[in-house]
């Protein structure tokens, strides 16, 4: 792999891994209502997840999934109930809650499973699959690059959310802001759902 087709790697990887989505919203909520140290484990899922992920797609897996509409259909539809089960739990709840007690109880093994739902996930495993490693002369090499890089994207992009919402933890104690924070990020999830039922 050239430089160029890993400065590439590395444009794409950011401009996917940072903008908002399933993960990304859920680490946030997960730090904001149960702090840092209760979102850890999701973050830790997320990463290990998405690399699962992407193996499967760079040994052929992703591509008969996207292939087959009543596969991605089902995928999709799970996906999205999922997204609004969480949204109507977190959308009533407006208290600060220790991590036995936080409205959204999302474990390691539901955020491994969690990035086989997640259709924008499937989008860039796919994507980087095809564009980086299948087809090439030296695919297992690249994997080997490509896999640790997206790992530490996955994982950095989803502490940073949750560094933020666990520094606004204390500020959101005060009054409804909880209550409005929550709904927020509640609508976020319902519209990454709208937008999951339209790609």
């Amino acid at each position: 792999m050239n430089w160029q087709e890993f400065t590439a790697l590395l444009v794409l990887a950011t401009a996917m891994s940072f903008s908002p989505g399933p993960n990304t919203t859920l680490s946030t909520t997960l730090a904001a209502n149960g702090g840092l140290p209760r979102a850890m484990r999701f973050i830790f899922a997320v990463p290990v997840g998405w690399t699962l992920l992407l193996a499967l797609c760079a040994a052929g897996v992703g591509a008969l999934v996207m292939a087959a509409p009543a596969l991605r259909i089902a995928v999709q539809a799970v996906g999205i109930a999922y997204l609004l089960y969480l949204a109507w739990k977190l959308a009533g709840s407006g208290s600060l809650a220790s991590a036995k007690d936080a409205p959204l109880r999302v474990g390691f093994w539901q955020g491994v499973a969690l990035q086989f739902l997640n259709i924008k996930a499937w989008l860039l495993a796919l994507t980087i699959a095809a564009g980086w490693i299948v087809g090439q002369p030296d695919a297992l090499h690249r994997f080997v690059i490509v896999a640790p890089v997206m790992l530490m994207y996955a994982f950095t992009s989803n502490f940073t959310y949750a560094l933020a919402g666990a520094l606004l933890r204390n500020w959101l104690a005060q009054g409804r802001r909880l209550l409005w924070f929550n709904r927020a990020m509640a609508l976020v999830l319902v519209l990454t759902a709208y937008w999951m039922a339209r790609v």
